[in-house]
């Protein structure tokens, strides 16, 4: 007997962030600015999907989830990094994302608005970096072509040192 398989999708708590900064402040006291929110970097080739926490925002509220997602990317354009998807699971907004150039790290600006009508606006990080890309270790074994002559284990055989 043969029985397809259903896949359920859930989003990677590798890539969360959570919304902060709703804590009550003693009186007397100044609230300094929070540090920039971040998701871990990616690589160019890299298609993910990366998460936004607002649960911290709508405590006390147990019926309120995220309704629409806005997510615009700085710097923009042809070769930057693309928004595909966007998605909500309950309180987390899930965003898919993909390209980018290697050595720029982007600004996310995600404008999430829930059931009971809140708006939250929240710019997030993402450095994009070339982490598929191996260096020719310096002294490395090359071929005629240029290939890296490696040994049983993969790794480089160095001349020299």
């Amino acid at each position: 007997m043969s029985v397809s398989i259903t896949r359920v999708w859930r989003p990677s708590t590798a890539r969360r962030v959570v919304l902060d900064g709703f804590a009550p402040v003693p009186r007397g006291t100044s609230q300094s600015n929070p540090p920039l929110l971040s998701w871990p970097a990616k690589d160019p080739a890299d298609v993910l999907d990366y998460e936004f926490d607002i649960s911290a925002a709508v405590a006390g509220h147990e019926s309120d989830a995220v309704a629409a997602i806005s997510v615009v990317p700085s710097p923009a354009g042809s070769g930057h990094l693309t928004v595909g998807d966007i998605a909500a699971d309950g309180r987390i907004a899930v965003v898919w994302l993909s390209g980018g150039q290697a050595g720029t790290t982007y600004r996310l600006q995600l404008t999430v608005t829930t059931t009971s009508g809140r708006v939250l606006g929240r710019a997030v990080a993402l450095p994009v970096l070339a982490l598929a890309a191996q260096q020719t270790p310096s002294g490395a074994l090359q071929a005629a072509g240029g290939a890296v002559i490696t040994d049983q284990n993969g790794n480089p055989i160095l001349i020299g040192g």
